[in-house]
């Protein structure tokens, strides 16, 4: 009975502008062109590089709602996302199973591995978590390069695409771009739900004051865990969902690096906002699609494009755009 009573405590006065399942009305009306440039790109865009935008969204998503609701920065997201890749990947190649089927073992991949690792994580707070996960994601990238079923340095290669259901091909770009789509759409309405939750008002609780939420009763570790565990999973699905479109999962995937990337599209879409990770990933992907001419500078653009948000966009691209119109994005 506590939960409803903590909600409106920490969410204040925004939940008297919330229209329609938790979203406001910049939020649905954000929603609805989001939707419309999904439901439209493909005939335009090339589908590969949208499937690729989608997938690292869905990546940035789940990691912003473990920094941006819970107030936990972790540096091995890509332990998980990796993880889920090389799951799917086996699943796909070596056990026969359909892409859909393929894609929720990396999820329940990720999920397991988030367990694992944030029963032991949640323990510290701060930079310690954050070294925690980072020296976790390296074991498990070490455990990558040795285990059999990965081929090492060669990767899982040749991954079919499969049939949806066992009846709709895959093989065509076009085709699996509907199924890509519909499981990012999905995995944001489930983020979303989980935000507007009682759950999600505990989770801002605890990032906002963890000590008031620790008075109030609630049993912080466990929600922790549990919001860790949940951006853990999502991160497979995406990881899975990526080596299904190019049809290979390697070391790239679940190296640190990978992590940081993740750190960068959420903090210059915006941290903490609903749309900020799908912007950030939107602006990742496409400088690496289009700046690719550049060979390594394209690290270094992004470094400066870094500082600039950081710099001028405190609260990243979305957060910024937010504060202007004065709306909660």
């Amino acid at each position: 009975m506590a939960a409803p009573a903590a909600a409106g405590a920490f969410e204040g006065i925004d939940a008297e502008r919330e229209v329609f399942w938790g979203f406001t009305r910049p939020q649905l009306l954000a929603f609805g062109l989001m939707l419309v440039f999904i439901a439209v790109a493909p005939f335009f865009l090339y589908p590969v590089f949208l499937m690729k935008v989608l997938c690292f969204a869905l990546f940035a998503c789940a990691f912003n709602l473990l920094i941006g609701y819970v107030g936990l920065l972790s540096f091995g997201h890509a332990a998980y996302f990796g993880m889920g890749g090389y799951l799917a990947g086996h699943s796909a190649k070596v056990w026969g199973f359909t892409p859909e089927v393929s894609i929720i073992i990396g999820g329940l991949a990720g999920m397991l591995l988030g367990w694992l690792i944030g029963m032991l994580a949640i323990r510290r707070q701060g930079i310690y978590f954050a070294m925690i996960t980072l020296a976790m994601a390296q074991m498990v990238y070490f455990f990558c390069v040795q285990a059999p079923f990965t081929n090492g340095e060669d990767g899982i290669q040749a991954i079919p695409r499969g049939a949806f259901l066992g009846s709709v091909s895959m093989a065509r770009d076009f085709n699996l771009y509907w199924l890509v789509a519909g499981i990012f759409v999905i995995s944001f309405l489930f983020i979303h739900r989980v935000i507007h939750s009682p759950f999600g008002q505990v989770m801002k609780a605890i990032r906002e004051n963890e000590p008031r939420a620790i008075s109030l009763g609630y049993r912080v570790d466990d929600y922790k865990l549990i919001a860790f565990v949940i951006s853990a999973g999502l991160s497979g699905v995406a990881g899975g969902t990526k080596s299904i479109v190019f049809g290979i999962a390697t070391l790239t995937d679940v190296f640190w690096t990978m992590s940081g990337e993740v750190v960068l599209m959420s903090l210059v879409g915006g941290l903490g906002t609903l749309f900020g990770p799908v912007a950030g990933a939107a602006i990742i992907i496409t400088m690496q699609n289009y700046l690719a001419e550049f060979g390594a500078w394209v690290t270094v653009i992004q470094g400066v494009i870094f500082v600039l948000c950081v710099l001028a966009f405190r609260r990243g691209v979305v957060g910024e755009i937010g504060r202007l119109l004065k709306v909660r994005l």
